[in-house]
């Protein structure tokens, strides 16, 4: 009876020693860390205002949910309807350009919302070189013409789109390159011609991806904060940031956050419930190239402008006038002041790049060598900050860890008689903490994906030649991932230089990013002086695009390069 007993108590021991390996610890630990801001977001929930939800509600909130609802839906209508099209034109018809558009139509992701803003703000406003021309060459003058205000809502929306919609653009090629020719060829014989075989079989088998790719759009939508605040459109991002620092009320920024995240995990779990309904198969396991319409005439010349057109006017049009601007004028700080703007962006992108690609590659191998359920969920939980905009993440980290530095200057005030200052929330760690959690999402997915090419069989050869888990890790995996776990830091790296909400919030004191320095000049209306930061962070993403879109021309098994 001892005997049993003890044998059944070691067997459990040995069952929770292997649960609580190394690497489940580190899945468990890393999904806290990164799930903390959104836990502390939800806590200030049900916690009192001393009405100031009321003063909201009476003055600014029926604003905020106006606003944002139609840049939601005008962004992701605008979004999809360009998006999908051009993905169409782009896998199923030749015409001129074809190829370049290919790459082309995903430039505009190199450029971020609010540096296009300040681009078209100094291009169409009333001063500017388009209405200055029409006025010298028609004899107008002020009053005699309409032109339709850049910054507005109208105005917001097309920015964001313009930008945006690559996002539809990546998701719905890569489902139309998918598909299965045998579909095709059914819808062919039955008689439809290019458009009906757009519209009732194409369209229909990517709906999962047009709804993601969508989502993603609504949640960037969401995100968005220096083109909107530039343009004065008042939305939750602005208010919360407004609420935080202009009404010094912390528990109602984070009300208003967790109002913001709940409609994000809807829109997660919408486009969820979405991807589970739709599936479809190849019914061939040869894989053939996709049959190509050939376009000519007024149609090739349509399907040019229609994929030329976004690249124009979200690329090349905004990149040429930033261009223009910081060769005219540019950063009166131009030396030593810009340079150190740059390092900070480069420092921390390049840290926060090394950080996230190491825990993505932690979270990866975990789940690997322990593929339970509770894996796979820590594993999702950590790799869901993308979702989060950058502004509630601002505030869920800002809380804890002031609280955190008020707590230590009390308590060594008490104790030594000194105050060390804000180690935490007034040092650039908050800042790397921030982005790890908003672009781990970026690194994990392009790791897990790269790792699970690796076959079972290569560890267990290696653990057969004696490798610990960590040397299969490190002499295995890692030189076979190396162009992954590279594309991934430079995705990683590109965010975290885009980023604004989230940087402009938790920075430090005279700690200026070429983020920060954009928009802080373009709020002072030195838009020629903001060219110069704006164009740097343009260039810096054109690189990733381009990887992007090579990796997409081979992901068609038997495609013809």
């Amino acid at each position: 009876m001892f005997r049993s007993s003890y044998r059944g108590l070691s067997a459990a021991t040995s069952s929770l020693r292997r649960r609580a390996s190394p690497w489940s610890i580190a899945l468990i630990a890393v999904a806290f860390v990164v799930a903390l801001p959104v836990l502390v977001v939800f806590a200030h929930i049900a916690m009192p205002t001393d009405g100031v939800w009321q003063h909201l509600a009476s003055t600014v909130l029926g604003r905020y949910l106006n606003n944002t609802f139609w840049l939601v839906v005008i962004v992701g209508l605008g979004t999809l309807v360009i998006g999908t099209g051009t993905a169409w034109l782009v896998v199923m018809c030749r015409f001129p350009g074809k190829r370049l558009f290919e790459w082309g139509l995903l430039l505009p992701l190199a450029v971020p919302t609010y540096v296009i803003a300040y681009a078209y703000t100094d291009f169409l406003q009333f001063a500017g070189p388009l209405q200055s021309l029409l006025r010298e060459t028609f004899g107008w003058e002020y009053g005699d013409y309409y032109f339709p205000n850049v910054r507005s809502l109208g105005g917001a929306a097309t920015v964001i789109t313009l930008v945006l919609y690559p996002y539809v653009y990546l998701l719905a090629r890569a489902s139309f390159l998918e598909q299965s020719v045998c579909v095709l060829d059914v819808g062919r014989t039955l008689g439809r011609g290019p458009w009906r075989l757009f519209a009732s079989v194409a369209v229909p088998l990517a709906r999962p991806a047009l709804v993601g790719g969508v989502s993603l759009v609504l949640m960037e939508t969401l995100n968005e904060f220096g083109a909107v605040q530039f343009f004065g459109v008042d939305t939750f991002t602005t208010g919360i940031y407004r609420t935080w620092f202009g009404m010094g009320e912390q528990v109602a920024a984070a009300q208003l956050a967790a109002c913001l995240l709940t409609f994000v995990i809807v829109l997660v779990l919408l486009e969820r419930w979405s991807r589970g309904k739709r599936r479809y198969f190849h019914t061939t396991n040869r894989y053939q190239q996709l049959p190509e319409y050939a376009l000519h005439g007024w149609r090739a010349v349509a399907a040019t402008l229609a994929c030329l057109l976004p690249v124009l006017v979200g690329f090349l049009l905004p990149s040429g006038i930033l261009l223009n601007l910081a060769l005219q004028g540019g950063d009166s700080l131009w030396g030593s002041r810009f340079i150190g703007y740059a390092w900070n962006s480069l420092g921390l992108a390049i840290v926060a790049a090394l950080i996230a690609v190491g825990l993505a590659v932690v979270l990866s191998y975990g789940v690997r060598m322990h593929d339970t359920t509770f894996a796979r969920v820590a594993s999702r939980v950590a790799s869901m900050g993308y979702a989060i905009p950058g502004s509630v993440v601002a505030v869920g980290i800002l809380i804890p860890f002031t609280w955190l530095d008020n707590a230590l200057n009390t308590w060594l005030n008490n104790h030594y008689g000194y105050i060390i200052g804000l180690v935490f929330s007034g040092s650039a760690f908050i800042l790397l903490y921030a982005y790890v959690v908003r672009f781990l999402a970026v690194s994990f997915n392009a790791v897990e994906a790269s790792l699970g090419k690796v076959t079972p069989s290569m560890d267990a050869a290696s653990r057969t030649l004696g490798q610990t888990a960590g040397g299969t890790l490190r002499h295995i995996h890692t030189p076979m991932m190396r162009s992954s776990l590279l594309a991934a830091g430079i995705l990683v790296f590109v965010d975290v230089m885009k980023e604004l909400p989230a940087t402009i919030i938790l920075r430090p004191f005279n700690f200026d990013t070429l983020a920060v320095r954009a928009h802080n000049l373009a709020s002072d209306e030195r838009l020629a002086e903001a060219s110069t930061s704006s164009l740097a962070i343009v260039v810096v993403g054109i690189l990733p695009v381009i990887l992007l879109s090579m990796a997409m021309r081979r992901s068609r098994p038997g495609a013809n390069s």
